[in-house]
C-alpha cells in the first residue's frame, strides 16, 4: 500500500513536476505476467524515475547498503526501500550472485515485474558498461522476456555523489520484448549466457546511445580510483614536490 502511495500520491506527481519525464515505448511492458526490466544505470534517481512511469509494480534487487546507512538520510532510504518491498541484495562474498538470482527468480514467480541493472552497480562515469550474466540466468530459468530500458539525462539530473539533482530533462525509453525461450534449458551453458547478456546489453545501448566499455563498471572504477591514490601519493613525494619548479634550487653554501 505505501508503494502506490508513494508513486501516485506523494513521490510520483513531485518527480513529474521537476523532471517532466520523457516516455518512450511504455507499450512494450507486458500489462501482465512475469518479466525482467533490464536497463542502464545512471544515477539514484532511476530507483525512483522507472517506478514512476511504469503502470504496473516493479520490484528491484537493491544493493544492501541502501538498507544499512547511517545517519538520518540513511534512515530515511531504508524505510523508503522496505516500505516499497524492494530486495535488499549483499553484493560481497561469493554467494552474492546466487542470493540475488534466488531473490529474483522469487519475485517472477509470483507474476510480476522484476528490474535489473546488469551492470551491477552505478556507471560512474556515463558509459555503458558489460553486463553481469545473472539477468540471463533469470530469464532462462523463469521463462519470461526481458524489456530493455534506457534512462537517458538521469546522469546530468543526479551525478554520482550528489545529494540534490539538477532539473535536467529525462528520458525513459522501453524497447521491444527481447525472447529468449530458444535457449530454453541451456542456463548452465556459459557461452549461451555470456549471448544473452551482451544480446540484453546491445538493445540498451542501441535505446541509450551511450559509449560502450567492454568491462565490469566495479571493476573499472577501482582501478581508476586506485590510479588516482597513486597518483595522489606519487605527488606528495619530494621528488614530485619540485617538478613545479621554474628554476633549479639554489647550491648550499
Amino acid at each position: 500500500m505505501f508503494y502506490y502511495l508513494l508513486k501516485y500520491v506523494v513521490l510520483g506527481p513531485l518527480l513529474r513536476l521537476v523532471f517532466r519525464p520523457r516516455i518512450e515505448g511504455l507499450a512494450h511492458v507486458p500489462a501482465t505476467g512475469a518479466a525482467i526490466v533490464a536497463g542502464n544505470h545512471l544515477s539514484f534517481s532511476d530507483h525512483f524515475l522507472m517506478p514512476a512511469v511504469l503502470k504496473r509494480r516493479i520490484t528491484f534487487l537493491a544493493k544492501a547498503e541502501y538498507f544499512t546507512g547511517p545517519g538520518i538520510r540513511g534512515r530515511l532510504v531504508a524505510a523508503f526501500f522496505r516500505s516499497a518491498g524492494q530486495i535488499p541484495v549483499d553484493r560481497s562474498g561469493k554467494d552474492a550472485g546466487q542470493a540475488a538470482i534466488r531473490e529474483g527468480l522469487g519475485v517472477l514467480r509470483k507474476g510480476e515485474l522484476l528490474g535489473i541493472y546488469p551492470e551491477g552497480t552505478r556507471s560512474h562515469d556515463g558509459r555503458l558498461y558489460k553486463g553481469k550474466v545473472g539477468v540471463a540466468v533469470m530469464a532462462l530459468r523463469a521463462q519470461v522476456p526481458v524489456v530493455p530500458c534506457a534512462m537517458i539525462g538521469t546522469f546530468e539530473a543526479q551525478p554520482p555523489g550528489k545529494i540534490v539533482p539538477n532539473v535536467h530533462p529525462v528520458t525513459i525509453r522501453f524497447g521491444e520484448p527481447l525472447d529468449f525461450s530458444r535457449y530454453a534449458g541451456m542456463e548452465h551453458e556459459k557461452a549461451i549466457l555470456r549471448a544473452i547478456t551482451d544480446e540484453i546489453m546491445y538493445a540498451i545501448l542501441t535505446l541509450s546511445g551511450q559509449e560502450y566499455v567492454d568491462r565490469y563498471a566495479a571493476v573499472a572504477k577501482a582501478e581508476e580510483i586506485s590510479a588516482a591514490e597513486k597518483t595522489a601519493v606519487a605527488e606528495k613525494t619530494p621528488e614530485a614536490a619540485g617538478k613545479g619548479r621554474r628554476f633549479p634550487r639554489a647550491p648550499l653554501s
